[in-house]
Order: structure tokens, then sequence, then C-alpha cells
């Protein structure tokens, strides 16, 4: 059987109340700034931007991991060109050029 005996005095208990009240206002402070359509509306915009740099940060990891593996293709590991590899896509993209510089021309004609 619990013991349901007070042997605080009512001053105490006074002082309990109060305590718990202030407690309570700032809980309740606390839950109005955070239902606060500017507080929603600014914890919705800081995780979109987080999303956004989170985004960008993977893209550009990606596309810097494309570079380096097209790079890689044409430059040996000193940084020097390689020519074998070089020569024949411009060769195919002049002739791609050509052959569109052609396609226009006749157009015009």
């Amino acid at each position: 059987m619990a013991d349901t005996s007070d042997t605080r005095t009512p001053a105490q208990i006074e002082a309990d109340i109060k305590a718990r009240r202030v407690v309570l206002a700032e809980t309740l402070d606390e839950i109005g700034v955070r239902v606060h359509p500017k507080t929603i509306v600014g914890d919705a915009k800081a995780k979109v931007a987080s999303n956004i740099d989170h985004t960008l940060g993977r893209a550009y990891v990606g596309v810097n991991k494309a570079v380096t593996d097209v790079r890689a293709r044409f430059v040996d590991e000193e940084g020097a060109p390689r020519l074998e590899r070089i020569v024949p896509v411009a060769l195919v993209a002049v002739g791609l050029v050509g052959l569109l510089a052609l396609g226009t021309r006749r157009r015009k004609s």
C-alpha cells in the first residue's frame, strides 16, 4: 500500500505549484514558437536548402569523377597528352562540324 501522507507544508506545496507553472509556461511558449507559421516556413526552407546543397554536392562529385575519367583517357600519368587517342576524336569532331556546315549551307540555298 502506498503512503499517501504528505509531509510538506502549505508554503512548500504553493512553491511547487509556482515552479510547475513556470515550467509549464516555458513549455507552452516553446510549443507556440515551434508551431508558429514563420518557424514552420523557416524550418522548411532550411530543409530544402540542405537537400539542395546535398544534391549539388553529390552532382559535383559525380561530374568531377566523370571529368577525371575522361582526362585519364586522354592524358597519361605524367600529364602528357595521348595523341593516339586525341587525334581520332579530333578528326571525328572536325568531320561532324564539316557535315553540319554543309547541311546548313544547303538549307540556305
